[in-house]
């Protein structure tokens, strides 16, 4: 009599990718028949697993029991926890009912290699069930609600809540723009202040949420293609819900800041590109605040308490720390801050709130190097070895009734800074200066006017009764300002 053939086991595509003898996951033997039993038979209901799966990319694996299996997605952002918000699910094979429990290390070298663990179990109620859509009524510890897949084609689906969370919360902001501090002198009394270093670089806020970050200059633009190292934070944070304030910064060889080093980072935009320059000048983000965690804004909290919160985000790596802040001592940490060379010091009041897009006086910044943030207004031809480039960008700042000029720097500047400076301005051209009071002739006879669009930084030496800068040295374009944000600092 010849053998029946084994009906097909829906676990067959589970075992075919794995080896019991190579990896920690239940691997079970092939059943002599599908099971087919329903789940949730015998009154109870049926349950449901999400699993963290930091693998190659971080993604969370949605998990259901039915029919003896669970039947399985991988989420890359998560299950939303806002009404109406949408993800991509990718359905994968179905796995075994002991997988709901499982969490350890999947080696690296085997499929789906990776750290797994529960971020949250339950049960749930199946309002709906075809080839085409899934509706369930999950109850977890962290998920209760409403949820919804749709198959869009493929294994392709899309997972969606449809209703609000029991937990009052508020939804993750989509624009928080960075508190900004007035130039200043350290407090006479340390009484209610605090104070960290401040740092040689690019200030951005990050939006972290399902495992990926967003990075926002304070112009609003999207710089995250530029530092693709820092992605590694948002595989750090996995499912919280957060948004920083920071700063980018390169680091020498000497472990100091180095705006000229990070130059080479902040006009990136050819991801390509950016990879490469990342192995070669790597970055860190200098975390210092955090405006929103979890489901909730921090902004009205006290600057102390903010920086308890984002010190229990335990951040470290080796692209992102927590800038070191005291609560006291003023006068120790600007000379520590001298004797590191920095480039200052911050004063917040640990009272204070975060008061998005608006420069307080709850905040100081203490300048021990004298740099001044500038609006280019135009250039000048070079001469000698500098023939038929640019010799010199001409400089103005904002004052009430316009722009006024603050002198010409001609230092500072490699060939390849020219070179792109050169390209960015041609475009610029103008016929006449954009400036609110005369020019003087002597030092702007040869100019070549552009529009007043770019910002730039200068070291320099002092002011100069006229109100120009003495000894400027170029120190770098700052995309991340608009003309409107510069102000002469004291």
């Amino acid at each position: 009599m010849p053998t029946r053939p084994r009906p097909p086991d829906r676990l067959d595509t589970y075992r075919s990718k794995r080896d019991a003898t190579r990896t920690p996951e239940p691997v079970s033997a092939p059943s002599p028949a599908p099971r087919a039993r329903r789940s949730g038979s015998g009154g109870r209901r049926p349950t449901f697993v999400v699993q963290e799966h930091h693998a190659r990319a971080l993604h969370w694996d949605f998990r259901l029991e039915r029919d003896g299996v669970l039947v399985s997605w991988a989420v890359p952002k998560n299950l939303p926890l806002d009404r109406g918000k949408r993800r991509l699910a990718v359905q994968t094979e179905d796995h075994p009912l002991e997988y709901a429990t499982f969490e350890g290390d999947i080696p690296r070298a085997e499929y789906g290699g990776g750290t797994v663990a529960v971020w949250d179990h339950g049960v749930y109620s199946a309002l709906k069930w075809d080839d085409h859509e899934v509706m369930v009524d999950l109850e977890g510890s962290r998920l209760h609600g409403r949820y919804v897949l749709v198959h869009t084609g493929g294994k392709s689906w899309i997972v969606q809540r449809l209703d609000d969370p029991v937990d009052k919360r508020s939804p993750m902001p989509t624009l928080v723009r960075p508190m900004l501090a007035v130039p200043g002198e350290l407090p006479a009394n340390d009484v209610g202040w605090a104070y960290e270093f401040k740092w040689d670089g690019v200030r951005v806020v990050g939006y972290v949420e399902g495992g990926h970050i967003r990075l926002l200059s304070r112009n609003d633009r999207d710089v995250t293609v530029s530092y693709p190292e820092l992605r590694s934070i948002g595989d750090a944070l996995g499912s919280r819900e957060v948004v920083l304030d920071g700063e980018i910064v390169a680091f020498d060889d000497e472990g100091r800041p180095s705006f000229g080093l990070l130059q080479q980072r902040m006009h990136v935009a050819d991801a390509t590109r950016a990879a490469h320059l990342a192995a070669e000048v790597p970055v860190v983000l200098l975390a210092f605040d955090v405006m929103y965690l979890d489901g909730a804004s921090t902004v009205d909290l006290p600057y102390r308490r903010r920086r308890a919160l984002l010190e229990d985000l335990r951040l470290g790596g080796p692209h992102v720390a927590l800038s070191p802040w005291f609560e006291g001592g003023g006068a120790d940490v600007v000379r520590t801050a001298e004797q590191r060379r920095l480039e200052g010091v911050m004063a917040k009041r640990a009272e204070s709130p975060y008061q998005p897009g608006k420069r307080s006086r709850d905040w100081i910044k203490v300048k021990l190097v004298r740099t001044q943030e500038v609006v280019i207004v135009g250039w000048a031809p070079g001469k000698g070895r500098r023939d038929g480039a640019i010799g010199a960008l001409l400089m103005a700042l904002p004052d009430e009734g316009g722009l006024r000029y603050a002198g010409r720097v001609g230092t500072g500047f490699s060939d390849d800074a020219l070179r792109r400076l050169a390209g960015q301005l041609a475009p610029l051209s103008r016929p006449d200066p954009p400036l609110a009071d005369a020019p003087p002739r002597a030092q702007t006879a040869d100019a070549h006017w552009v529009q007043p669009v770019l910002v730039g930084e200068v070291g320099f030496a002092e002011w100069t009764v006229d109100g120009r800068l003495r000894h400027p040295r170029w120190r770098g374009l700052r995309p991340d300002k608009s003309p409107d944000e510069v102000v002469r600092e004291s």
